[in-house]
């Protein structure tokens, strides 16, 4: 069976607490699992947000489309890949939360740098680098600071 992915970042309006992140994951999580979704927040102080959905095709399409890119919370919406897998990446989170650091965003979106003369420019990663890159970044160890959020 096939699953549909969707990886998007977005700015919030206003920072969010830990309690805000805390009240967003249990809805999250509760919507998720009734809808069969799967994925990965990540969340930095400066306020940006990169997600990965996973799911039934229209669920997770809906989900971003209908009900995310029109959250007043947030605004840049920008869909960085969508597509079908094989599999889910995130497959035991209805949804994993980290707290990250703009220099972790950076360096994971950074574009993949020219390997030989003939592609002259980076490019961005696939969708399975992107998600591998992720996959390791949620598995690290978090650094004291990230683990008591107290940005």
């Amino acid at each position: 069976m096939s699953v549909h992915q969707l990886i998007y970042q977005s700015q919030s309006l206003v920072p969010f607490t830990p309690l805000d992140l805390d009240h967003l994951l249990l809805k999250t999580r509760a919507f998720n699992q009734t809808n069969d979704i799967t994925g990965l927040l990540l969340y930095t102080p400066d306020g940006r947000f990169l997600q990965v959905l996973e799911g039934e095709h229209e669920a997770v399409r809906n989900l971003y489309y209908q009900r995310i890119a029109h959250d007043p919370r947030h605004y840049n919406c920008l869909v960085l890949s969508e597509g079908a897998s094989d599999f889910r990446t995130f497959n035991e989170w209805s949804m994993a939360f980290r707290p990250a650091q703009a220099q972790d965003l950076r360096r994971l979106l950074a574009p993949v740098p020219a390997q030989s003369t003939a592609l002259l420019v980076p490019r961005p990663h696939t969708r399975p680098e992107l998600l591998a890159l992720l996959r390791e970044f949620l598995q690290r160890p978090e650094p004291e600071l990230a683990t008591e959020l107290s940005w």
